[in-house]
């Protein structure tokens, strides 16, 4: 995350919230999760809680929809599991992840250009086909740039 961004500020782990659990799937709330995050940032602030625990939320008509992260949009928190991630290509996709819901907090939504860091997953990893954010996304970036 230093590599990304240098200002970054890295805090020490924290017990996942007892109230985001969700018992009939043994899987945490990504929503909850989120929503417990804004209580530790501000408004010039945005937290990407970091698990190894699996997280899910509801997705159309599926209660519980297991999920590698979620990102409000736009919103100041995110999460990111590395539950659902390839273990021999951990560090790589764990990186191209978190710029997804990072970028959900800043507003993007999910976009239709393969390789782009905003696809939607729908179901499946293919975070080994994303290289970059493509043109619209970056052009959408840089233009909230002056505004962070």
């Amino acid at each position: 995350m230093k590599k990304v961004n240098p200002k970054a500020i890295l805090r020490s782990a924290i017990p996942l919230p007892a109230k985001a659990y969700y018992p009939p799937r043994g899987r945490y709330r990504a929503d909850s999760l989120i929503s417990y995050l804004d209580n530790f940032g501000s408004a010039d602030t945005v937290i990407i809680g970091l698990t190894d625990q699996d997280i899910s939320t509801r997705n159309v008509n599926i209660t519980d929809w297991g999920v590698m992260g979620l990102g409000f949009q736009p919103g100041n928190a995110c999460v990111v599991s590395t539950y659902r991630l390839n273990k021999a290509k951990l560090a790589a996709q764990f990186c191209k992840l978190a710029l997804h819901e990072l970028g959900h907090t800043q507003g993007l939504a999910h976009c239709p250009v393969k390789g782009c860091f905003m696809r939607d997953a729908k179901g499946g990893n293919h975070l080994d086909e994303e290289t970059a954010f493509c043109a619209s996304c970056t052009k959408f970036l840089k233009s909230k740039a002056g505004t962070c």
